[in-house]
């Protein structure tokens, strides 16, 4: 494939990867076109400012993510950070508040 062409399509995947449009690349081909999957940073501030947004208790919170209590608790005190799965909530619901609405039936 010339350079060009590879160039193009590397940015083209990368715009819908950052748009978090699904895309069913390999992470081989996204290597080859030089494509990265941006690293999720979530502070102390923000994990906090996500559950008051949904107005959580912290254990509330916990519940609705499947995690401890404590493990909040430590998030925003800056103690401890979010990894792997819950780290992608955390960042869904700071885009999208509501998606886990579900979950909080009366």
């Amino acid at each position: 494939m010339r350079n060009s062409i590879k160039k193009a399509i590397g940015e083209t995947v990368q715009s819908l990867v950052d748009s978090g449009i699904k895309t069913s690349f390999t992470e081989k081909e996204l290597n080859t076109l030089g494509v990265t999957v941006p690293e999720i940073q979530l502070t102390t501030k923000q994990i906090k400012e996500i559950r008051e947004n949904l107005n959580l208790s912290q254990p509330v919170f916990a519940k609705l993510l499947n995690v401890s209590p404590s493990s909040i608790k430590q998030w925003e005190q800056g103690k401890r950070q979010p990894t792997g799965a819950t780290q992608v909530l955390l960042d869904l619901l700071k885009r999208s508040p509501h998606i886990l609405d579900y979950r909080l039936t009366s």
